[in-house]
């Protein structure tokens, strides 16, 4: 059956100019709004309208949104129904998915790396103060504008408030929701999850974004999904020809423990830790070219 269009059609005020995308539950159209300009307009796909649950989800998506205010996350304009669609409405950020430009760009050296890192545990240390686990960090979800080098979190789609009672949250135990590659063990489960979550999500998107590859390499979801429960993460040197510094390794490690405690205890502190390691790198590379400067000078004099 071919996908509805909406492109032309005003809803709530918006002009919705092209369908730009498409995911499970929603399409994705750039919109136009007289006040607020370009906009990512999502509207609940036409079969999925009639599913009381479903249309919960997307609504609670919105809400989330509204409740993280912060540079590093797109900004929730508005939501709602009106005319029988479920919409909501972003701010349109520039650039690009992060994992496009890197499947296209290969891997970031440490220095252009962490920069992005640390805007995304500051844009994730916001969301944890408000309560939400977002559950479903992957560079498909980082907008990145390489004219800025910076990156915005998007999609709370399957996010989770920290605060709500069990009865009222929509993850059905036993089943665990996020993207496999990137997901947390405990989550494997459909355990609730906290903040220590998206470390590991993070961890995972630092490892590639620096190797160009994943700690776990399982050939099928089967095999991965064993190998995310009890096997070991492939350590970060023998992931690349690149040779990282070892507290750099350390703290991406750390990150990746599969026991939640054995992590950094936030966001913060594990882009605190790359921070460290990477001014470490650089202090030594200072000292030891002071140190080549100074044995210079010394050996013209001894050879006067």
């Amino acid at each position: 059956m071919a996908l509805e269009n909406l492109a032309g059609r005003a809803i709530a005020g918006y002009r919705l100019l092209e369908r730009v995308g498409e995911g499970g539950t929603a399409e994705v159209y750039r919109a136009e709004h007289p006040e607020r300009g370009a906009c990512a307009f999502k509207v609940l796909r036409e079969g999925l309208r009639g599913d009381p649950i479903v249309v919960k989800r997307f609504l609670r998506e919105a809400g989330y949104g509204t409740r993280v205010v912060h540079p590093g996350v797109v900004r929730t304009y508005d939501f709602g129904e009106s005319d029988g669609l479920y919409y909501l409405a972003l701010e349109w950020a520039t650039g690009e998915p992060l994992a496009n430009f890197l499947h296209r760009e290969g891997p970031l050296a440490p220095a252009d790396a962490i920069p992005l890192v640390r805007q995304l545990a500051d844009a994730l240390a916001a969301a944890h103060a408000a309560g939400i686990v977002h559950r479903d960090l992957k560079p498909e979800n980082i907008m990145f504008d390489a004219r800025t080098h910076t990156v915005k979190l998007l999609d709370f789609g399957i996010a989770r408030d920290a605060e709500l009672p069990p009865e009222e949250r929509l993850t059905r135990t036993g089943f665990f929701v996020g993207t496999l590659q990137y997901v947390a063990p405990e989550a494997l489960s459909g355990e609730l999850v906290d903040g220590r979550a998206d470390i590991y999500s993070l961890a995972k998107i630092t490892y590639y974004m620096l190797t160009g590859r994943h700690p776990h390499d399982g050939r099928s979801p089967r095999e991965l999904f064993q190998q995310l429960l009890s096997g070991k993460p492939t350590p970060l040197s023998e992931a690349s020809d690149r040779k990282f510094p070892p507290a750099l390794e350390a703290a991406v490690m750390k990150g990746l423990a599969r026991q939640p405690g054995d992590r950094q205890p936030t966001v913060t502190a594990f882009a605190d830790d790359l921070e460290a390691a990477l001014a470490g790198t650089k202090g030594s590379a200072k000292s030891r070219g002071l140190l080549g400067a100074l044995k210079n000078i010394v050996g013209k004099r001894n050879s006067e």
